[in-house]
């Protein structure tokens, strides 16, 4: 390998979506692999299995098992990946039914708690967190809410991702938070379930609070969160 290449491989930034085989992780794959002469290196978690579809639409991206409530899987990303450059969190019990149904699992995989312990075991805390949260933070009385409005989560979903975003707050220095409305687009590689009819063809409001004490807010028709990572690898 010359010179040249070695340079261009150790600036290759690294990206670790968990929750990759979601319906948010499989669009910013596919984002990625779209980008003509990539200077990322993706991976990917996986809670059960990992679709063959999925694996074998993307040969290069390294996919990885993931329990978010224990913590088990993230040692062998640091063996084998490495500590990444960017997390994109996409990974949650986001169907509000099924928090309602068990709010200590919502609670135990929506607040990234292993995740940010993870993250803190490098020396080099420079890791960048990008956390999806929720609109139904707030209390649902008005429309186009901003981030400095109060937050008044009136079911579980809500309230475990209210927590989320306050422990990563406490916790992380290099963070930002997306509250998303519904996200739409076309249907994924991989196919997922839909949990609203119009799902894929409505837009989608996002707020941002990043951790760097610099507040941002954008909306978007398109629900891409690389083109936010794009922006923060760059600069």
């Amino acid at each position: 390998m010359g010179k040249r290449e070695r340079e261009r491989e150790m600036s290759r930034k690294k990206i670790l979506i968990v929750g990759g085989t979601g319906y948010l992780g499989q669009h910013l794959l596919q984002g990625f692999s779209e980008i003509e002469g990539s200077p990322y290196d993706v991976a990917i978690t996986y809670y059960s299995s990992a679709p063959q579809m999925l694996l074998d639409s993307f040969p290069h991206c390294l996919a990885f098992p993931v329990d978010l409530q224990t913590g088990h899987g993230f040692d062998e990303i640091s063996v084998t990946f490495g500590q990444p450059d960017v997390v994109v969190n996409c990974a949650a019990l986001s169907v509000p039914r099924a928090c309602e149904r068990d709010p200590a699992s919502a609670m135990s995989t929506n607040i990234p708690s292993s995740l940010v312990q993870w993250l803190s075991s490098f020396s080099d805390r420079n890791t960048f967190l990008i956390h999806l949260s929720t609109d139904q933070v707030y209390e649902g009385l008005k429309s186009f809410y901003k981030e400095e409005d109060e937050t008044v989560p009136v079911n579980v979903y809500g309230k475990s991702k209210m927590a989320a975003e306050q422990f990563i707050s406490a916790n992380c220095s290099n963070f930002g938070i997306l509250r998303s409305s519904i996200i739409f687009g076309p249907q994924t590689i991989s196919p997922v379930p839909k949990s609203l009819p119009i799902q894929f063809n409505v837009a989608s409001n996002l707020t941002l609070k990043a951790g760097t004490g610099k507040n941002r807010s954008c909306y978007v028709t398109e629900v891409f969160v690389y083109e936010f990572l794009l922006w923060k690898c760059t600069y």
